[in-house]
């Protein structure tokens, strides 16, 4: 074998070894009788998108699921694939046409949709290539599109038959309209948040009187659509008014004034302006008095000629137009500061415009009852299941899902159209079967149909994905979809609980009877220092391509997982992929010393380390695979972190080595040791593990570390390592002493040892005397005096140095006046009887030891204390 060389390169690295994988399709996966599956799909980026943090935290954690249960002996399947994000991708194509000096009304549908699909075909596939570079073990050779023949096909059968069922419906109700994509949203995907308003009081003169009423609104480009003004009829303030008029100001129509008990007395001045066409609960109280309905807004967001005013003018221009021609007209009674919450679009952020609409919607209540009940009753687990709660919220409280979108790159609704009566239309997947259906609806022969221009909400197709994927719609009974469905955990982030999460659960009961995924793990969102959620526009989000650059995929992926708990946000922080970066270096710096330690047959074999070494690292699979199952990655990265830094490398590796030379059995145990370290290290650092395990012993081709067998944990013996962890704490002391005293490593030391815990140190003396070079061992059943003493537990040491009595006798008693306050501590809670009876059995034991150990010490250290004296 080669030498190895100083320095790890992760870039050469990482490229020979993702190749290689590739070549030799580790990655792939079929059915097999064989073996229990595994099975993540992934949550389908954009296809036109590029790697972000967000997207870096998600699937590194899906690969570390996936290839540990790879090397654990399950048939892993990680399926891959785009999504085709209607509204993004078309604005982008929107925007790059228009760059090229092309408006989309100036192209036909077919025309748009071939410079759709030319955008995608160049630049659809970039990020799945990045997750490549961030070392994603994903099958390729599965990857789906949500616009492919086979998964469009899927999207289109499920609306027909939801439609057949009658739970898809066509219906003018109260929309969110994006003006800036024009396109209707669903609610989930409106985000609203504070902002800082102007309201608005105007006053409406009461027909044929000189007496006015007044109203306050935050959007006075409304009150051109208004119909009505309400008040509540136990308002006594305005009981004369009942069966009266006002005056719409600046259009002068008159309208009614009503009588309702929706209207909050208490709230501005407990009269209501009525706008049906734009707010949804005017709408309801619309169709409660029989209101007419204005809407006097264009698709994107200028007034229309039912406005009658500042036709083809924008909103927000008109706003401050109209507030001006109300304060001319002396309608504008004044205008405030105001702090309300305004609904953004969650694609565009143009802020959203409650409006009529004529749309399609599918009914939400039944579907979603075994979605809530199989996560309730934890058949699907959440982690960390504090979002059960606002999952139940939401899905006790759900409503119709409006599915229509105002677009052309998508699933086109396949709904065609006969005649211009609110019926005249059939559900059909073609143009022939349409006809057909269209003849036998209409008792006649119809010639000629044509097709809804409405696409489908991205989401509805993203429901299906896991079905999908596995063509369980295309052919419900194919060894793929019965073998791999359902799927075993879902890594996905909290914000779209709804979107996606919600939605799958809703697909997978109504279309396999069954749960989709058993686990559903949510990620925290990517925050830098100050707290803020990483984005391009804030220009606070790193290139993660440059990072993996900069510090080595594997050093991101330490980086991103070392502050990531479930569910909570992760304060990002670059100095973490540095950390990552040293702790690649520090195995590599471990490799190379093991590789070259001198072979010795004479040298002892070191048999107390390698004991307490075998011990140590069962002890920390066992604690890895604890945090595994409760999905607690990060504290199993710091469980493995600890072990490499703390354990193998400054503990184990100085605990073995000489100049002399090492025992060729105890190297051979060290390799062994490394091997097994790099197993279960691979799925949180796979390039340099598998690197490492190349060079740890030759090996063919065939032989990687990602297809090897996962290692278990032997028995554990708890008394070796808590008497090895006394006999460390030991060696930290004693190097203390030296230090303090100016005493050279290369002088030999003989430690006193007054052991009353039954520890008997002499059996450690191998390890003492390698990391703190003492020449012996003594028992002692008394202080020795003219020595350095400290404590571990409840055992005293004794080192003879030249000692200042009065300095010893200082620094014993700072000791026993911070134990007396630690005592007093622990007394005052056991002394709260709630905190007795209240808190777990356990937890009350450990502070009676705690007790019992303070006051050992104490009583130890008084001793001390009349030695010196």
């Amino acid at each position: 074998m080669s030498e190895i060389s100083k320095q790890y390169d992760p870039q050469t690295t990482e490229d020979k070894w993702y190749q290689h994988w590739l070549d030799h399709n580790f990655f792939s996966s079929k059915p097999n009788s064989e073996k229990e599956p595994y099975t993540i799909v992934i949550p389908p980026p954009n296809v036109t998108g590029v790697l972000h943090m967000g997207h870096m935290l998600n699937n590194t954690i899906q690969d570390v699921l996936i290839r540990k249960a790879r090397m654990q002996g399950f048939e892993a399947c990680w399926v891959p694939g785009t999504d085709h994000a209607a509204i993004a991708t078309e604005a982008k194509v929107v925007q790059k046409l228009k760059n090229d000096g092309i408006d989309k009304a100036d192209l036909s549908r077919e025309e748009f949709l071939e410079h759709a699909w030319e955008w995608t075909h160049k630049h659809g596939g970039i990020i799945l290539d990045q997750l490549k570079k961030l070392g994603a073990s994903c099958d390729w050779d599965r990857t789906r599109f949500t616009l492919e023949e086979d998964l469009y096909d899927a999207v289109i059968e499920v609306f027909i038959d939801l439609y057949k069922q009658g739970k898809i419906y066509r219906g003018v109700r109260m929309i969110n309209w994006d003006p800036a994509a024009q396109t209707a949203l669903s609610d989930e995907e409106v985000i609203h948040r504070e902002v800082q308003s102007k309201l608005y009081q105007v006053r409406y003169q009461i027909e044929g009187e000189d007496e006015y009423v007044t109203i306050a609104t935050t959007r006075p480009e409304t009150i051109l659509g208004d119909t009505a003004v309400c008040v509540n009829p136990n308002d006594e303030r305005y009981t004369h008014l009942k069966g009266k008029k006002v005056i719409v100001p600046l259009v002068n129509r008159v309208i009614p004034i009503i009588e309702d008990e929706y209207v909050d007395m208490e709230f501005g001045t407990g009269c209501l302006k009525i706008t049906p066409a734009h707010d949804i609960n005017d709408y309801n109280l619309g169709i409660k008095h029989n209101l007419e309905s204005i809407d006097i807004l264009a698709d994107n967001g200028t007034l229309n000629d039912n406005a009658q005013l500042y036709v083809g003018q924008d909103r927000f221009d008109v706003r401050k137009q109209i507030a001006k021609d109300l304060e001319k007209s002396g309608n504008l009674v004044k205008a405030e500061d105001y702090t309300n919450k305004v609904g953004f679009s969650e694609r565009t952020d143009a802020v959203i415009e409650p409006k009529l609409s004529l749309q399609w919607f599918l009914t939400m209540e039944e579907l979603a009852k075994p979605a809530l009940d199989n996560v309730m009753n934890d058949n699907i687990q959440f982690h960390p299941p504090k979002f059960k709660n606002t999952y139940r919220h939401w899905m006790e409280n759900i409503k119709d899902w409006c599915i229509s979108r105002q677009l052309w790159w998508g699933h086109r609704i396949p709904a065609w159209y006969f005649g211009n009566g609110p019926k005249d239309f059939v559900v059909a997947k073609t143009e022939e079967e349409a006809l057909k259906a269209a003849t036998e609806k209409k008792g006649e022969a119809v010639d000629k149909v044509w097709q809804d221009e409405d696409v489908l909400d991205t989401w509805f197709s993203s429901a299906l994905w896991p079905i999908a994927v596995f063509d369980g719609f295309k052919d419900p009974e194919n060894e793929e979809i019965n073998y791999y469905y359902p799927t075993n955990d879902l890594v996905t982030a909290p914000e779209i609980m709804f979107f996606w999460v919600a939605r799958m659960i809703i697909t997978g009961y109504e279309y396999k009877k069954e749960l989709p995924f058993r686990n559903v793990y949510y990620t925290g969102i990517v925050r830098d220092k100050l707290g803020r959620k990483m984005s391009k526009s804030l220009g606070n989000s790193p290139d993660p391509i440059e990072l993996m650059k900069i510090y080595g995929a594997d050093g991101v992926r330490v980086g991103m997982l070392l502050c990531s708990p479930a569910g909570n946000d992760l304060p990002f922080d670059e100095g973490l992929c540095q950390q990552g970066k040293e702790f690649v270096n520090k195995i590599w710096n471990a490799l190379r010393f093991i590789k070259s330690m001198k072979v010795s047959d004479s040298a002892p074999v070191a048999e107390m380390p390698i004991k307490w070494f075998e011990s140590r690292l069962s002890q920390v699979m066992i604690e890895m695979d604890k945090s595994y199952e409760s999905f607690r990655l990060s504290e199993a990265l710091m469980t493995l972190y600890k072990l490499v830094n703390d354990d193998f490398c400054s503990t184990y590796i100085e605990m073995i080595k000489s100049h002399e030379g090492v025992n060729p059995s105890t190297i051979d145990k060290s390799i062994d040791f490394m091997e097994r370290v790099m197993k279960i290290a691979h799925p949180f650092i796979p390039f340099v593990s598998e690197e490492v395990w190349h060079l740890l012993r030759t090996r063919s081709a065939e032989d990687c570390i990602t297809v090897s067998e996962y290692p278990e944990a032997s028995e554990v013996n708890l008394q070796l390592l808590k008497e090895v962890e006394k006999t460390l704490e030991a060696v930290t002391n004693i190097r203390k002493i030296r230090n303090e005293n100016n005493i050279a490593f290369g002088e030999k030391l003989t430690l006193y040892a007054k052991s009353n815990s039954g520890t008997q140190y002499a059996d450690y003396f191998e390890i003492i005397a390698k990391l703190a070079n003492i020449e012996n061992i003594e028992s002692t059943e008394e202080a020795v005096k003219q020595s350095k003493s400290f404590i571990v537990g409840v055992d005293e040491f004794f080192v003879p140095v030249e000692i200042n009595v009065e300095e010893e006798k200082a620094r014993i008693l700072t000791e026993i006046e911070y134990q007396e306050g630690f005592l007093r501590s622990v007394d005052k809670k056991l002394g709260n009887e709630k905190f007795v009876n209240g808190a777990p059995a356990q937890v009350v034991e450990n502070e009676k030891k705690k007790k019992a150990d303070a006051e050992s010490r104490i009583e130890t250290l008084k001793k001390s204390l009349e030695a010196l004296a």
